[in-house]
């Protein structure tokens, strides 16, 4: 009886076996080799444990396993890098489409366009388009998934220069709710093309981008430091001087501990500072005086900006921050950062709980202005920064310090931002907060995403949903 009982399929086998010989790739369950490893996510923090993981390999294999969550009324979740502070590319007892093999790159230097698979990251995309001296806005860290960070809009190094990731994406390739795949661009499925840019993975899985690039291969960049002490006259400094600076020249301002690493002098290390994070993509010879004004702002400790591949830029902190980190983020955009504001980044800024953790304020303007407010899903195209406070730290004993540190920190600014916020840079805080950072996009987004998922089967997002 005992041999009997081992030889044959198990109630969760058989109840998969249709996926199983329906897709080319990977379809983990629990207790399978490499199940735990493909259930790990970025955020440290999160820990959860779907009833079943497809790796995909083809779009082949993205339609079938659509199409087995829709009909068995599954919980779904897609998850191209795994790098949402929420976990929003995992789920518990459901399906997880893993995009992470469909990761391959076509580029097209003539027409400056590339190709990418829905399960690339930036890392991927920058290696592929730096052969052929050129590149488009990603983020600042280059293990980000591709689909999330697109999707959700895209700010990084190259926003004020080249626009957001979203302003750069040319096409999609998608499959829908109903199993179905089309292409979105400017002229097929237009509304669908409105919606992903910016609004998330709410309408379908995305298994292809099209980007445009543009010329770049080496950029002057790297941080200024300053005693944290001066942060608020640097932060002041920094909200008048970057909106009307060169749009060549982005950087965002920090709050941040010193790594203990080369090529931080050792006197530095472990010591709480104000930055800026500079990226300068015009001739070599003007930027000495592109960063000049920097300089005569209170009395830096470190101005190490230098000649580099983009790539490497795009890579800096990817040592700082690895996978497996406890995180806790909140964001607001804000349109202006007055002197009450910039008090209670001082106060707060300079109390940072641990050394990973770090308080990000990016400039938004620049190309990104160029778009209007209601030609993409991102609304906040009147916005001229965006603040993100990240509580991180390797251990799970800590996790309770820096969550509670970046919400009172997001208290204290939250009175004086915009009212909305970067999804891409959310926990799960409600549909309001959803809400609030579409605007008056947000009635739009949801006829969309009535007509293409009615049933709402892609609702491990930012969900957008009509009022209850």
């Amino acid at each position: 009886m005992v041999i009997e009982t081992q030889t044959q399929p198990s109630a969760s086998m058989e109840r998969y076996e249709q996926l199983r010989t329906a897709v080319r790739g990977m379809v983990l369950q629990p207790g399978d080799p490499g199940y735990d490893a493909a259930t790990a996510v970025y955020n440290g923090m999160i820990h959860r444990h779907p009833a079943v993981i497809v790796r995909a390999m083809d779009v082949a294999d993205v339609m079938a396993a659509v199409n087995l969550a829709r009909e068995r009324k599954m919980l779904l979740a897609i998850r191209g890098g795994g790098h949402h502070g929420a976990g929003l590319g995992t789920c518990d007892d459901g399906l997880v489409i893993d995009l992470s093999l469909m990761k391959g790159i076509r580029v097209d230097p003539e027409a400056r366009t590339a190709r990418v698979g829905g399960g690339a990251v930036w890392g991927d995309v920058d290696h592929a388009t730096h052969a052929f001296g050129l590149a488009t806005p990603s983020g600042i860290i280059s293990t980000t998934g591709v689909g999330g960070l697109t999707t959700g809009g895209g700010l990084g190094h190259l926003s004020r220069k080249f626009g957001l990731a979203i302003d750069n994406l040319l096409e999609a390739d998608m499959v829908l709710a109903d199993g179905s795949f089309v292409t979105v661009n400017k002229d097929q499925n237009t509304d669908l093309f409105w919606a992903i840019r910016g609004g998330g993975g709410n309408f379908g899985v995305i298994t292809s981008f099209l980007f445009r690039l543009h010329p770049l291969s080496t950029v002057v960049a790297g941080p200024t430091f300053w005693p944290i002490e001066q942060g608020g006259e640097v932060l002041r400094w920094y909200r008048d001087f970057i909106p009307k600076a060169p749009r060549d020249l982005n950087g965002f301002f920090a709050y941040l501990t010193v790594p203990p690493v080369a090529p931080f002098p050792e006197e530095l290390h472990m010591r709480k500072v104000a930055g800026i994070v500079w990226n300068f993509t015009g001739p070599e010879e003007e930027a000495a005086d592109a960063f000049a004004p920097a300089l005569e702002i209170g009395t830096p400790l470190l101005h190490g900006p230098q000649k580099m591949p983009y790539p490497m830029l795009q890579s800096l902190f990817d040592g700082l921050m690895p996978a497996g980190l406890q995180w806790y983020w909140k964001a607001d955009f804000f349109r202006e950062i007055s002197d009450e504001a910039v008090e209670a980044h001082q106060e707060h800024g300079a109390k940072l709980p641990t050394p990973i953790s770090t308080m990000h304020i990016y400039p938004i303007d620049g190309t990104a202005h160029d778009v209007g407010k209601n030609d993409t899903a991102w609304s906040y195209r009147d916005a001229n920064f965006a603040t993100v406070v990240a509580g991180i730290d390797p251990d799970p004993a800590n996790a309770g310090a820096i969550t509670a540190w970046a919400k009172d920190y997001w208290s204290a600014i939250h009175p004086y931002s915009a009212g909305g916020a970067y999804v891409n840079m959310m926990m799960e805080e409600g549909q309001d907060r959803v809400r609030a950072s579409y605007r008056d996009n947000y009635d739009r987004l949801v006829r969309i995403k009535v007509q293409y998922d009615p049933e709402n089967l892609f609702r491990v997002n930012q969900n957008i949903r009509p009022a209850m």
